[in-house]
């Protein structure tokens, strides 16, 4: 099967290729999935677990990518829940070869059934993202009915949904970003943009819940404006400012195949529309990881047609 693979960790963009690579061996409650699209996410050349297993040794050359949305075509031996020909999305495991591929080995529990009236270009902008989004408002940011959360990078593929889930969930959204991203937070549903190049931060007050996917300056200066009780929840690192009566927390999302089918429920009902950026072919997937424009939303690579 062909594969984008990383050989070299120093040679950063470069030392990713089209290769040949062996079909994927499927272990106990694995499935073997015909990729049909995958997201990425650019910062994942820096993770550790793109170049060792979890044992720490060196897994090169692996490949890349975490989400994807395909159809079972092989089953593992003890592998239940789900059937050869059923359309899934999900994610890939974090320390094994990933979804920028023709075929990947998964384990099952991290897919969910992919509706017929769902494409896999849209569904593999969902697994990271969505679940993200929801871990970080609600299981970790407790965010409830009428409250308000600042979300630092509203346009972006995990931003964009969290606006859509606050904002259902019947909370004050204010989302942050850039000047070009003003237009696309208003549309989906923020009720204050604070402009990072030309705005203040501060002005956007106390708030109950600061969801932060930026990191640096910005999740610092966030942390004052969580108020008495609140929550500051990152994805980026571990904060390194507290807020003074409220707790801060970083977390790694974790696979949920329960929340995917609700997630799925959500975009089928039209309730939750992933922005999707920049589609590409596999064959150009090295270029979307440093993409020449900034483009909104989730970037997709296209393996294979529907």
């Amino acid at each position: 099967m062909q594969a984008i693979t990383v050989r070299d960790r120093n040679a950063g963009l470069a030392g990713l290729s089209l290769t040949d690579m062996p079909y994927p061996h499927a272990a106990e409650n694995d499935v073997i999935v015909r990729v049909h699209a995958a997201g990425i996410t650019p910062g994942e050349l820096d993770w550790p677990a793109t170049w060792t297993d979890r044992a720490g040794r060196d897994r090169t050359p692996s490949v890349p990518g975490h989400e994807l949305s395909g159809v079972v075509e092989e089953l593992g031996f003890g592998t239940t829940g789900l059937s050869v020909g059923q359309r899934v999305f999900g994610l890939a495991d974090w320390a094994r070869n990933g979804s920028l591929a023709e075929y990947v080995a998964v384990e099952a529990r991290n897919l969910a059934p992919l509706p017929a009236d769902i494409d896999h270009t849209l569904a593999a902008a969902l697994p990271i993202s969505g679940l993200t989004a929801w871990q970080g408002l609600f299981d970790h940011g407790h965010l409830t009915t009428g409250q308000t959360v600042l979300i630092n990078g509203a346009t972006g593929g995990v931003g964009s949904i969290a606006v859509q889930l606050a904002r259902e969930a019947g909370a004050r959204v204010i989302g942050t970003g850039r000047s070009a991203d003003r237009d696309a937070a208003l549309a989906l549903g923020v009720d204050t943009f604070i402009d990072l190049q030309t705005e203040k931060l501060e002005d956007a007050g106390e708030v109950d819940v600061v969801f932060d996917v930026i990191g640096g300056d910005i999740l610092d200066r966030s942390t004052a404006l969580v108020r008495v009780g609140g929550t500051l929840v990152t994805i980026v690192m571990p904060p390194k400012v507290q807020p003074k009566d409220g707790r801060a927390i970083f977390f790694v999302v974790e696979p949920d195949r329960a929340r995917l089918t609700d997630l799925a429920t959500r975009v089928r009902d039209g309730r939750l529309k992933p922005v999707v950026g920049a589609v590409r072919p596999l064959t150009e997937a090295p270029a979307a990881f440093a993409p020449a424009t900034r483009i909104p939303g989730k970037a997709i690579i296209r393996v294979a047609e529907d």
